[in-house]
């Protein structure tokens, strides 16, 4: 099969003819239609992920056709259209046995822990645990960021966020997963700050719901405000949000993601300071903040932009030469900030996600910016630590 190789971490990937994956007794081949070039991609090929062993092929994103299945399989058949979450779980250890799979203690990651989706073909694990069934009228390209940035950001927001009608929701990055972020927020009914140092990435967030921009293409890398210092004063961030319906049910004034932008366009706020600026245009602060980027500014300005215990949610990875990346803990304890982590999303609960796909409630289809072919993958997977582009950029490894 043809597939994306790289030799050493950071020198450049190529495409060439590799051995064809077999599935594991628990596991399926997937002939991969689809597979979506993410940034945890990147960190792979710059060696960032302690799991990658060389060579390697990248890429976890996926979605296509069950080719082959091990015999302890009984739920799949050659033929299934079908995605997975990026973390593909055992089934058996006490964190799958809680229902929480996207942090099993015996994971599998295609792309990461074995060769993943840049290619014709991937072995996926553990197969009725994991996979997922697309829908007939959903396309590969929409179903591979089900397997992570669009279910990333689902889960970000709605489960671990706990999003709200009525709420000031800030999205630092709005890339694939950030995008995705801003516009499950709006579909909630949320008002939503998103903020990027990309106009193109500002205007598709402004597309998709969100109600104010910022322009953090001026902000110093290394500046953030005094993490001891209160934010300004606010209404008390304590009190209920309004009456709302289930967050995750389309809201009744969410924008149409479909329509064109309004006449007066959302307001875009140069930001030297992008912490200050949006606890400005949120009048203290918002109530969920999340860094869907993954950098050490965009943490901090997460967290800085929070109102009274407000609820910060890292979705972007973190790689630091340290092993460690700072954090404002000392605003954290001032003002009781929740600091949580997001880590993809469990098969057992794409139901509910597949059912506001298939209502038009949200409209991953939109996220899709850019196609692709194999050939010219491994241009793309560098672009993405200088020039990452706005939206969700696609490969079809059979093109």
């Amino acid at each position: 099969m043809r597939a994306v190789v790289f030799e050493r971490f950071g020198e450049p990937a190529e495409v060439r003819d590799v051995p064809r994956p077999h599935p594991a007794d628990h596991g399926v081949v997937v002939r991969v239609e689809a597979t979506g070039l993410c940034r945890s991609d990147w960190h792979a090929w710059q060696g960032h992920d302690p799991d990658v062993t060389l060579p390697h092929v990248p890429g976890h994103e996926l979605a296509g056709v069950v080719e082959e299945v091990g015999p302890r399989v009984t739920r799949w058949r050659p033929g299934d259209r079908v995605t997975a979450p990026f973390v593909c779980a055992c089934g058996a250890c006490p964190a799958c046995a809680a229902g929480d799979q996207q942090v099993c203690e015996r994971q599998t990651q295609p792309g990461f822990t074995h060769w993943g989706s840049f290619a014709q073909y991937v072995a996926l694990d553990h197969a009725d645990v994991n996979l997922v069934a697309v829908p007939a009228g959903l396309s590969f390209a929409t179903a591979a960021s089900l397997g992570c940035r669009f279910a990333t950001a689902y889960r970000a927001v709605v489960q671990q966020g706990r999003v709200a009608a009525g709420e000031w929701v800030a999205v630092h990055g709005c890339g694939g997963v950030g995008l995705s972020a801003v516009m499950i927020a709006a579909a909630a009914g949320a008002r939503v700050v998103a903020v990027d140092v990309s106009p193109k990435a500002l205007e598709l967030a402004e597309r998709f719901g969100a109600t104010r921009c910022i322009d953090a293409s001026a902000t110093p890398d290394a500046t953030a405000p005094d993490p001891t210092a209160a934010a300004p004063a606010a209404p008390d961030p304590t009190a209920a949000a309004p009456a709302a319906p289930d967050p995750t049910a389309p809201h009744p004034t969410a924008p149409d993601p479909t329509t064109q932008a309004p006449t007066a366009p959302v307001p875009t706020t140069p930001a030297p300071d992008t912490a200050a600026a949006v606890r400005e245009v949120t009048g203290g602060g918002a109530h969920l903040s999340l860094d869907a980027l993954g950098s050490p500014a965009t943490c901090a300005a997460s967290v800085n932009g929070l109102r009274r215990r407000g609820r910060h949610v890292q979705v972007g990875l973190l790689p630091s030469a340290t092993g460690t990346t700072p954090v404002p803990m000392a605003r954290a304890i001032a003002l009781e900030l929740e600091i949580l982590g997001s880590h993809g999303m469990a098969a057992h609960a794409y139901p509910e996600l597949l059912r506001l796909v298939a209502a038009g409630a949200l409209r991953p289809d939109l996220l899709v910016t850019s196609t692709v072919p194999l050939a010219a993958a491994p241009d793309a997977l560098a672009a993405m630590g200088t020039a990452p582009g706005a939206g969700v950029t696609v490969v079809e490894p059979w093109s």
